[in-house]
C-alpha cells in the first residue's frame, strides 16, 4: 500500500532546490509521503539524499521551494520540527566519555521531552547495553544508540538516513520488524538508503533521486518491475544465447560458458517452458543491484520497447 489517503502529507516538499554556491545540490525534487507509510529515498552515495533531508529538519537552507514536515514551515518552526521528529543521521557519531543511559537520558532532556520514554525497551531489544561508555562501543553499538534516539519518544515521523549501517544481520532484521510495528501503529518513516534489497524489505514507495535530480516516485510493485530481477541458470552443456535474447519480457542475456545470465522483467511462464527443453543443473534468482538499477531503470523507454516487442513465447 502507498500509504493511507485522505489525510494532509506529513512530508511535502515542492520544488525544492539546494545550491553550494554554483555547485547544485538537488533540484526541483517534489514529493509527498502520506500518514502510515514505509517512504524509501533511493540513490547512490553523493545524490542528494542527505541534502534533502538536512533541508527537511532545518540543519541547512533551500535556495528554492516549499517545505511541510508536519503541517509545519521548518525554515519557521525549525525547533519544534527537530524536537517531533526522530532523526538518525547518516554520519551519526559520538565520543563522548557518558554512559549510553546518560547520553539518551541527556537526549531527551534536551527535547524537553515529559512523557513515557522507550529507552529501556528498545535498548533490551538491540541488546543494548546502558551501563557502558560510548567512547568504548564499536560502530554497531553505536548506531544502535542513534536508533533508539529515533524512537525513544515515540515520534508520528522518523527520518532515517542509511539506518542500518553498521548493524549485523540479525539486528537489521530486527531492525526492519520494528518499523513495520511503526507503519501498523499509523506511524511515518523517511527511509534513505542505497541498498536497493533494504528499500524492497520494507517499502511502500520509493523516490528515485540521481545526480541531484528525481527521476521517479513510484509503488515499490511498480519500481520493481522496471527493474526485474536477475535469473542465474546453469545448463548442463552449452547453449545459445540468442534463443533467449528474442523472448518477451527479457533484457541482458549474458553467456558464461555453460552459465546463462539474463533479467526478467516478465513472461517467466515463457522462460520455464523454453528451459524445460534443455538439461538444467541449477536456476536461482537475486535482486539487481543498485548499479544495474540506474543503468537500465533511465533507459527504461527504450528496454520497454524491446520487452514489448514480437518476440518467442514457448
Amino acid at each position: 500500500m502507498a500509504g493511507r489517503t485522505g489525510n494532509k502529507p506529513v512530508i511535502d516538499i515542492a520544488g525544492l532546490k539546494k545550491y553550494y554556491g554554483k555547485a547544485r545540490g538537488v533540484e526541483n525534487v517534489s514529493f509527498r509521503i502520506s500518514p502510515g507509510e514505509i517512504f524509501g529515498f533511493l540513490g547512490p552515495n553523493g545524490a542528494g539524499k542527505t541534502t534533502t533531508i538536512r533541508t527537511i529538519l532545518d540543519y541547512i537552507r533551500p535556495t528554492a521551494g516549499k517545505i511541510k514536515v508536519l503541517g509545519m514551515d521548518p525554515q519557521l518552526q525549525g525547533a519544534e520540527v527537530r524536537r517531533k521528529v526522530g532523526y538518525l543521521p547518516s554520519d551519526f557519531t559520538m565520543s563522548s566519555r557518558m554512559t549510553a543511559g546518560e547520553y539518551l537520558y541527556f537526549l531527551l532532556g534536551m527535547m524537553d521531552h515529559t512523557g513515557n520514554n522507550r529507552i529501556e525497551e528498545l535498548s533490551e531489544r538491540f541488546n543494548l547495553d546502558l551501563t557502558k561508555r560510548i567512547k568504548d562501543f564499536s560502530r554497531g553499538n553505536r548506531q544502535k544508540v542513534g536508533l533508539v534516539s529515533a524512537f525513544m519518544h515515540s515520534p508520528k515521523l522518523m527520518i532515517m538516513d542509511e539506518p542500518s549501517t553498521g548493524l549485523d544481520p540479525l539486528m537489521q532484521q530486527e531492525f526492519y520488524k520494528l518499523l513495520l510495528e511503526e507503519k501498523k501503529k499509523g506511524n511515518t518513516i523517511f527511509l534513505s538508503s542505497h541498498i536497493l534489497s533494504e528499500v524492497d524489505a520494507i517499502c511502500d514507495r520509493v523516490a528515485v533521486i540521481r545526480e541531484g535530480e528525481l527521476v521517479a516516485v513510484e509503488t515499490m510493485g511498480e519500481f520493481k518491475k522496471k527493474t526485474g530481477r536477475l535469473m542465474i541458470i546453469d545448463f548442463r552443456d552449452a547453449i545459445n544465447p540468442e534463443i533467449f535474447q528474442r523472448i518477451k519480457g527479457v533484457s541482458d542475456v549474458k553467456s558464461e560458458g555453460n552459465r546463462l545470465v539474463l533479467t526478467v522483467f516478465s513472461n517467466v511462464d515463457g522462460i520455464i517452458k523454453l528451459l524445460a527443453k534443455h538439461t538444467v543443473d541449477e536456476l536461482t534468482f537475486e535482486d539487481t543491484s543498485l548499479e544495474h538499477v540506474f543503468l537500465k531503470y533511465y533507459g527504461m523507454e527504450e528496454v520497454q520497447r524491446e520487452n514489448s516487442g514480437a518476440g518467442v513465447n514457448k
